[in-house]
């Protein structure tokens, strides 16, 4: 288990973008390329590699955004459950708040994505905010499984707001569960949709430089490895400071993303976010605190929200598509 975490762990990113990248990374690793598909397709069995691929930038190929939804305790896991079915909702998780339902859309464009906001709210009679990203502190780029690395400096990124193009919709849904665990992976991938090799490795290449895609690699889940206590803290930051605050958040090792969102008042006044993941509670409020104290982030309002239950966790399909 020790020696599969490892190289999983080394391959959150950078996974090579070569016809046979599973023999590339056995060069690396000093074994076969047998074995090191065989070691992917254990942790994806296991259950905590989701998938290996890209993990695309937010709002950088279509729309998306963290919404949350105030559900009557007693009904949070039928209304979860319809919220799950919508193909746009790839995260959905319970909070403890009173605003307990927390979700993320993703879809082709704006008004798409917002239609969808509508219809779950009319739909379940529930009120719903839609707090889309402003600026990128930290996000999306690996969960380090050690703990050992330390952060460059960081600075922050506004993105650039676009719509999926009908041209690319094919490759990008094919991406969204990730590539096959076949010697050829992005050939496969482009049989499957009339394109080539060549340019399935090239359009990655070109995601990659742009950075519409963040990122290539295993995509872990961190609660199957045991860090279920995790908390989203957030703070209502003038907007003179919150640029200072987020890209010095960012750095801290215990943070695993961070950014700027969007408020929606009166409901939800809070502009920064930052997710710390742990295993256990105590040492996330510890860490917490340390932070609002050490940053001064505590002198703006503030909550720690912890989940409470994953009711789904897929990769983004900005198509929309079924998969």
């Amino acid at each position: 288990m020790d020696t599969l975490l490892s190289l999983v762990n080394r391959w959150q990113r950078g996974f090579p973008l070569v016809p046979s990248p599973f023999a590339a990374v056995a060069g690396y690793e000093g074994t076969g390329e047998t074995k090191v598909i065989e070691a992917f397709a254990a942790a994806r069995k296991a259950g905590w590699m989701a998938r290996l691929g890209p993990v695309w930038a937010p709002r950088r190929l279509g729309w998306s955004t963290l919404a949350a939804a105030r559900v009557p305790p007693d009904k949070l896991d039928a209304v979860a459950e319809c919220v799950s079915i919508f193909p746009e909702v790839n995260h959905n998780y319970a909070r403890e708040d009173e605003w307990n339902l927390w979700f993320v859309i993703t879809s082709p464009s704006e008004s798409r994505g917002r239609a969808i906001l509508v219809a779950i709210e009319r739909a379940l009679d529930v009120p719903v905010i839609a707090l889309p990203l402003r600026t990128e502190f930290f996000v999306d780029l690996g969960f380090d499984l050690t703990g050992e690395k330390k952060r460059a400096p960081i600075k922050a990124e506004v993105p650039t707001q676009a719509s999926l193009s009908a041209e690319m919709e094919p490759l990008v849904h094919a991406l969204s569960a990730g590539l096959p665990l076949v010697p050829h992976p992005y050939a496969a991938v482009g049989e499957a949709i009339g394109w080539s090799e060549t340019a399935v490795i090239a359009q990655l290449e070109q995601w990659i430089g742009t950075r519409v895609v963040r990122r290539i690699g295993a995509v872990v889940r961190h609660r199957r490895l045991g860090y279920r206590a995790n908390a989203m803290c957030v703070w209502d930051v003038s907007d003179d400071a919150v640029r200072e605050a987020g890209e010095r958040l960012a750095l801290e090792p215990a943070v695993s993303l961070c950014y700027e969102r969007f408020r929606a008042p009166p409901h939800w006044p809070y502009n920064l976010y930052a997710m710390i993941h742990g295993r256990d509670r105590e040492t996330v409020l510890r860490e917490r605190h340390r932070l609002g104290v050490e940053l001064g982030l505590d002198r703006w309002p503030h909550r720690v929200l912890f989940s409470t239950k994953e009711y789904k966790q897929t990769g983004a399909d900005y198509t929309g598509r079924e998969r």
